[in-house]
């Protein structure tokens, strides 16, 4: 926009302020002196060209799937093809979760989304005394190839694109689905899916690690280069800012801190000497979407553009697919409140419709019970639903970035931008996310965040529905309670599968197998062939982790307070 008419704008907004805002604010005062996000960003009162001065469309905005992305990876979008509904699910064994699998996608649900319960995660069996009242309880028990092949019999792992929670061992989950896929007659080429196998985020936000950072980092690395060699369709990770957002990040670094994890990963896949363009095209993103409308559809786009233009600045792929981001979403589960639960299906609605708005490949809606109980069928449908109204009805699919070009939308995308890449270059600083982890600087930031935003609730400074305003006295929770099998039954169930298992391999090539592993890691090789050698021969997640435990040792989180 010309001076001239950036001065008459100017000229005009003094006018309305002395004119009409002015006496307004002394007959009725706004509701607060200062409008805030959730990233303590101040928000105006209203946005204009003045906002945004110095503008340039192709610079910042660009067309879809061009550089830098702000508007989406792909040039058609949701016209072309509907974000993927993955719904989050697991529960108990394999067998209970294989039927809730099947009820998913009889109700339309367009791809599997695998939750392993904690034993699982930390790399133990269901038998190991750590395991003792967790199997089964948070996710799926696997504790061999054989839980595998039941937990998708029926489902053709060619016609379904898979999700895996999994991080610490996410090499032998990987092997397992890849050797159920060749059973099954599918070419691991052929196999389309996410293993989330981000160990970072693991050190800062959720603890299920296993072993300590190098090595680690060195086995997420592992499964990068076999997949850009062997599953050109798989994501060999999907870098989490999710679960740093729950544990009290705000927006802001969210973004800053999801995208330095994936700068760390990039580093470390370049010094294997992996070539920039051979990997990067796979890897994946992975957002929550909080209550802030706006500020959730600024993030989205921002992380777009920063990712592409850092990618670009330090790197200088050749291919341009190398500086897409693609990325799932997850409606934010600290948001749900256990009080009024049927509030939660509102809440959720307006965040996946932020998502969806900010321009996102996949999406799990949470269910409204989540604050109370592992999801009743009733809840999960409802949550599917929600997505599938979106999608069919409401019409934000038809056209691409709808809110492009808002004033305030392009101000709070800048500014999210900007204060995500000062955090970045602070962490480059500090010699990386490695560096800034131990450190305990990354924590430290998501820890005071966390205590400042409860606090503002206990103050009611922040509003939540039902918890600090809109109380009820009497409040009678009419919902569904969902409830797995008992835990017991289950570990008995489970633990008798695991004994079947040893009893029936053949052990010496189970031996050998792990023979092989411990030598590959004590060799620094990729552990990734030795690893589906080992599951073929049914040799459990316990017994390769505790191969590698012998060699790598287990991590043990310093005191950072």
């Amino acid at each position: 926009m010309n001076r001239s008419n950036l001065e008459k704008i100017s000229k005009g907004k003094k006018e309305w302020e002395e004119k009409q805002l002015k006496n307004l604010l002394k007959k009725a005062p706004e509701r607060k002196s200062v409008f805030k996000n959730s990233s303590g960003i101040e928000v105006g009162r209203v946005y204009t060209p003045l906002e945004i001065q110095g503008f340039d469309y192709l610079t910042k905005l660009g067309f879809p799937g061009s550089y830098p992305y702000t508007r989406g990876p792909y040039a058609t979008m949701y016209r072309g093809r509907l974000w993927t509904m993955r719904q989050y699910a697991g529960f108990g064994t394999a067998e209970e979760t294989n039927k809730h699998f099947k009820y998913l996608l009889s109700q339309g649900q367009t791809g599997l989304s695998v939750a392993f319960d904690l034993p699982t995660q930390i790399g133990y069996d269901s038998d190991h005394p750590l395991a003792r009242g967790e199997v089964g309880r948070v996710g799926v028990a696997v504790d061999s190839l054989k839980d595998m092949e039941i937990l998708f019999q029926g489902i053709p792992l060619d016609k379904v694109s898979t999700s895996m929670t999994i991080n610490a061992p996410a090499n032998v989950l990987l092997a397992m689905y890849l050797t159920l896929g060749e059973m099954q007659g599918i070419n691991r080429s052929l196999l389309r899916g996410t293993v989330q196998n981000d160990i970072l985020k693991e050190y800062i936000a959720r603890g299920t690690y296993i072993f300590p950072p190098t090595p680690s980092l060195k086995i997420a690395v592992d499964v990068f280069e076999f997949c850009s060699k062997e599953m050109p369709k798989w994501n060999f990770i999907s870098v989490s800012g999710y679960h740093m957002r729950e544990a009290g990040a705000n927006a802001v670094q969210e973004l800053a801190f999801t995208l330095a994890d994936g700068l760390a990963y990039i580093n470390a896949a370049l010094e294997r000497g992996l070539k920039i363009d051979d990997f990067a095209p796979r890897i994946s993103f992975f957002f929550a979407c909080h209550n802030n409308f706006f500020e959730e559809i600024a993030k989205f786009r921002a992380a777009r553009r920063l990712w592409a233009e850092i990618l670009k600045e330090k790197y200088s792929p050749k291919k341009e697919r190398s500086l897409l981001m693609r990325f799932h979403t997850q409606t934010s589960g600290c948001t749900l409140t256990a009080q009024q639960p049927m509030n939660n299906i509102i809440r959720v609605a307006y965040q996946a419709l932020a998502a969806v708005l900010g321009g996102t490949q996949s999406l799990h809606t949470n269910s409204m019970d989540e604050a109370l109980c592992l999801p009743s069928k009733q809840s999960v449908k409802i949550a599917l639903r929600t997505q599938q109204i979106l999608a069919y009805e409401t019409g934000v699919s038809d056209t691409i970035d709808p809110l492009g070009g808002s004033y305030y939308l392009e101000w709070l995308t800048d500014e999210l931008e900007e204060k995500a890449r000062k955090y970045i270059d602070e962490i480059e600083e500090m010699g990386g996310m490695a560096k800034a982890i131990e450190k305990g600087f990354i924590q430290k930031e998501i820890l005071e965040t966390a205590y400042h935003y409860q606090k503002e609730i206990e103050k009611g400074e922040t509003v939540v529905v039902g918890v600090n305003k809109f109380k009820e006295e009497r409040e009678e929770i009419k919902i569904e309670i969902f409830n797995v099998s008992k835990l017991e039954e289950t570990a008995k169930m489970q633990i008798k599968k695991l004994q079947i298992v040893k009893r029936e391999r053949n052990k010496s090539k189970v031996e050998e197998a792990l023979c092989k592993l411990g030598k590959a890691a004590e060799k620094n090789e990729n552990l990734v062939p030795p690893i589906i050698e080992a599951v073929k021969a049914y040799a459990t997640l316990g017994e390769i982790c505790g191969v590698l435990r012998n060699i790598y040792g287990e991590y043990r989180a310093p005191n950072i307070l």
